[in-house]
């Protein structure tokens, strides 16, 4: 039976979150007007995962998959978002996520946060085809965004083609025919100078 603890527990993770509209990204929106915050990013995932459902390499549960792209990125909240292509923020940026996860998912119900959590670690582990594919898709969101700037950030960064591939590959694993969407995007921008080869 549901209580009045439970539900204080639940609104308190649920005013939590609202702090993820504050979390910005390097990545500009598509139509270049401004950052795109982790929310966005998550919601748009979401709604990739329903679109693009078929590319998936092996079959998902679509309910698990949409909860793990709307939950994946919960702990930068407290670990803020870390530049893909900044190694020495990446080498931290696990750790931080760990002690992130433990508080956030902690301010559910036991059970809530548990689900949720293991959730997150499986999306980290990207060991299921749910997890293979939500990482496939939040790999190639950030593309598209960069690809539609005309390579805003690859170029602000000096970020190069190989660092792309190199960073991208395990799109594969959850979805090949969109890593050859990909490959071919980044021979795309190569061309039109979004970014260096």
């Amino acid at each position: 039976m549901k209580d009045a603890r439970m539900l204080e527990k639940q609104i308190s993770f649920i005013r939590e979150l609202d702090r993820l509209k504050s979390i910005l990204r390097r990545t500009l929106l598509m139509d270049g007007s401004r950052n795109e915050n982790d929310a966005e990013h998550s919601w748009h995932l979401a709604l990739m995962a329903i679109v693009l459902c078929d590319y998936a390499a092996e079959n998902i549960d679509m309910l698990r998959l949409l909860k793990m792209v709307l939950i994946h990125d919960i702990v930068e909240i407290d670990a803020g978002d870390t530049f893909c292509y900044d190694t020495e923020g990446e080498r931290h940026r696990l750790k931080k996520e760990k002690r992130a996860a433990e508080r956030i998912f902690g301010l559910l119900p036991p059970e809530q946060g548990r689900e949720l959590h293991k959730l997150w670690r499986e999306f980290e582990l990207r060991q299921t085809a749910e997890a293979k594919f939500a990482a496939a898709l939040d790999r190639l969101h950030p593309l598209l965004h960069n690809f539609y700037t005309e390579g805003h950030a690859w170029l602000k960064y000096g970020v190069t083609s190989s660092q792309v591939l190199e960073r991208n590959k395990r799109i594969e694993d959850g979805a090949p025919l969109l890593w050859t969407y990909a490959r071919q995007l980044v021979k795309d921008a190569v061309k039109k100078k979004y970014m260096a080869p």
